[in-house]
């Protein structure tokens, strides 16, 4: 792969057309300029058709704090008057709040019924529960008197919160150009297809991206963001048919990768399959981990409480007899595994869903970092050992990104290494 400098591969910029579900999307060549870097706007400037993302902040609220450096407007879907500026003391928080009867209530003032949409008059200027954001927020009543927070905002400016959320601060900014790039795909991804729930698309923690609001952004995050502004990945197929796709990222991969068909049962697609890497992310502490031993019996309570929390057989289990790992990737990371209990009954378990079942309800130094490991039965014990990675190793690495940065690579060739087959192109 390239050092930093032009890209010069010929078909690397395209004009190809994307489908996500039934909604057509149109990109445009991506520039490349003199020193390497890919052309957008201007820092600062904001593009006309900048897709929105909707971010749920906080689900099922019974209140929400609301502060405001600025008054601004607040409509009601019914039952008032009309917009409304809201004059919020400077310094303090007024509580809001939905009646069992779907009424709303900003102190003792009431609002109307049905949605509540909220419009700074400037940005990040109003603050939830003392966080600020960019964009505007929706109030959804959900039931009972609870409703949910939903921050509608657009890509870029959801992106400089998340990527300094994702890397850590004295990165180097080609590493955090790569990051941009995957995380407004997989932003984007989720906002074109079925995303989290008909009225937002997004969580802003770990089940999405981290997502740290106004206050998390840094002036290298703001810049990574600009300077890749509108470019998303596109897996390679015939001329006109290119789509984006769920572009993952974790924090270290151990030196392979697993494919998000082993990771999630996810469809098999090039950009997101198994990759041999080697000890690029060794600086990670999680680069080798273990042993990890935890008793069979704590082990049942766990599957059994994790079956439960997602209506699988495991909620019933018989105890833990043994577990091993069933199927290893072509580069030898393990990405299927069997749970056999004392009733002789077999559960099969995809890479991600073991990580996921011993870590539910775990104590602090009993949580595996990886699937990646090797397992050992030691009697009343189960031991994880040759641990390798943390998080579920699909898609960009974070901790090879960096080394890559470092190493002189542009952002281009790290987050084109990280996705097999995969193109960059413009979306906006």
């Amino acid at each position: 792969m390239g050092r930093r400098g032009p890209l010069r591969r010929q078909g690397r910029w395209l004009l190809v057309g994307a489908v996500l579900a039934a909604a057509p999307l149109f990109w445009a060549p991506v520039g490349c300029s003199q020193n390497g870097t890919t052309s957008g706007p201007a820092p600062g400037d904001r593009a006309s058709n900048e897709p929105r993302v909707r971010v749920r902040l906080l689900a099922a609220q019974t209140q929400a704090l609301l502060s405001a450096t600025e008054p601004p407007i607040v409509r009601a879907a019914a039952g008032a008057s009309g917009p409304n500026r809201l004059n919020i003391p400077s310094g303090s928080q007024v509580a809001l709040t939905l009646s069992k009867a779907g009424a709303w209530t900003i102190g003792d003032v009431p609002l109307g019924s049905g949605e509540l949409t909220l419009e700074p008059a400037a940005e990040a200027s109003v603050s939830v529960n003392g966080k600020p954001y960019r964009g505007t927020y929706r109030f959804v009543p959900v039931g009972g008197g609870k409703f949910d927070v939903v921050n509608h905002v657009d890509v870029d400016s959801y992106l400089k919160s998340v990527v300094p959320k994702e890397m850590f601060r004295e990165w180097d900014p080609e590493a955090y150009k790569a990051q941009a790039i995957a995380a407004r795909t997989y932003a984007l991804y989720e906002a074109r297809t079925a995303g989290g729930g008909p009225h937002w698309d997004l969580f802003p923690d770990v089940r999405s991206q981290v997502y740290g609001g106004y206050a998390a952004e840094s002036d290298k995050s703001r810049d990574a963001v600009d300077d890749t502004a509108g470019i998303v990945l596109a897996a390679r197929n015939e001329k006109g048919h290119e789509r984006i796709f769920k572009a993952y990222f974790s924090s270290c991969c151990g030196g392979i990768t697993q494919s998000a068909y082993d990771a999630f049962g996810e469809p098999w697609t090039e950009p997101l399959s198994e990759q041999y890497i080697g000890p690029v992310c060794n600086t990670s502490k999680w680069f080798n981990w273990g042993p990890v031993t935890v008793r069979k019996d704590e082990l049942t309570r766990r599957f059994r409480a994790w079956g439960k929390s997602r209506e699988k057989p495991e909620k019933d289990m018989g105890d833990v007899a043994t577990i091993k790992v069933a199927v290893a990737n072509r580069f030898g990371r393990p990405v299927r595994f069997e749970v056999v209990d004392g009733r002789g009954n077999r559960f099969h378990w995809r890479g991600e869903e073991l990580r996921w079942a011993v870590n539910y309800e775990a104590q602090p130094g009993t949580t595996l970092r990886s699937s990646f490991c090797r397992i050992v039965d030691n009697g009343d014990t189960i031991a994880f050992v040759d641990g390798h990675g943390f998080g579920h190793g699909v898609g960009l690495c974070q901790y090879c990104a960096q080394a890559r940065a470092e190493a002189g690579w542009a952002h281009e060739d790290i987050v084109l290494r990280s996705f097999p087959r995969s193109k960059l192109v413009r979306a906006y």
